[in-house]
């Protein structure tokens, strides 16, 4: 027999149901805690228990001082999660984070044929000045990682998807928090940067075969420092 939902949870659901009904959008005010009360029915803690529960996920942003509002979306608890079981993988020798660069290789790959059937209605002027700034730190000894990521989140955003941002930027946090137990990159600043101007150069170029394969190679030292963990383990 399955047991009923407690009101805390029927309280989740309503408050969700108030959002689509009212056609409410992100950082649009939702009603007080008093107002969700008396129009719920319930009780204060079961309001504030779903209040909670809905602002851990994203979808209640609760503003002190200042209200209740509906959230933007975050995908916050997901990279927790996954950099959380990743530590747990590394300590018996199973890895997640290959499993993670393996989505996320293979995401970037349908990502650049994407972008090249845009042809020259994808404006990569944002991606070329990151390419310059990459390479003028590759010349200095180093590249740093914040202008990594933002190579790969200024080359796909003429797809016009922000979740195609919000998902790289997911893999690159946890990959980030994950950084000491994986160890420093194989490759030379050179190199590094030598692998982003092939991606830059075959999307530019409209050759998708050249811009597969320089993702894979991309990725190629991050899969192989990957390996060695498991292999230590």
């Amino acid at each position: 027999m399955r047991s009923r939902p407690s009101r805390a949870v029927e309280a989740q659901e309503a408050v969700k149901e108030i959002i689509l009904g009212r056609g409410l959008a992100a950082g649009d005010p939702l009603p007080t805690e008093s107002e969700l009360m008396e129009e719920l029915g319930i009780s204060r803690n079961s309001v504030r228990e779903a209040l909670k529960a809905l602002q851990a996920v994203g979808i209640v942003d609760i503003r002190h001082g200042f209200g209740m509002f509906v959230g933007r979306m975050s995908l916050a608890g997901l990279v927790d999660e996954l950099t959380f079981h990743s530590r747990i993988t590394l300590q018996d020798g199973r890895s997640h984070i290959a499993h993670l660069v393996e989505i996320r290789e293979m995401l970037e790959t349908g990502l650049v044929q994407k972008l090249i059937d845009l042809g020259s209605d994808a404006d990569l002027s944002a991606a070329a000045e990151a390419m310059a700034r990459m390479e003028e730190e590759a010349e200095r000894g180093g590249v740093s990682p914040e202008i990594d990521r933002l190579f790969h989140d200024v080359l796909y955003r003429p797809l016009g998807n922000p979740l195609v941002s919000q998902l790289l930027g997911a893999f690159w946090d946890v990959y980030h928090q994950l950084r000491d137990q994986i160890g420093a990159p194989d490759e030379t600043p050179a190199d590094v940067a030598r692998r982003h101007r092939d991606i830059y150069a075959a999307v530019t170029a409209g050759d998708k075969s050249a811009a597969i394969a320089a993702v894979h190679a991309h990725f190629e030292g991050v899969r192989n420092r990957v390996a060695r963990l498991g292999s230590v383990g």
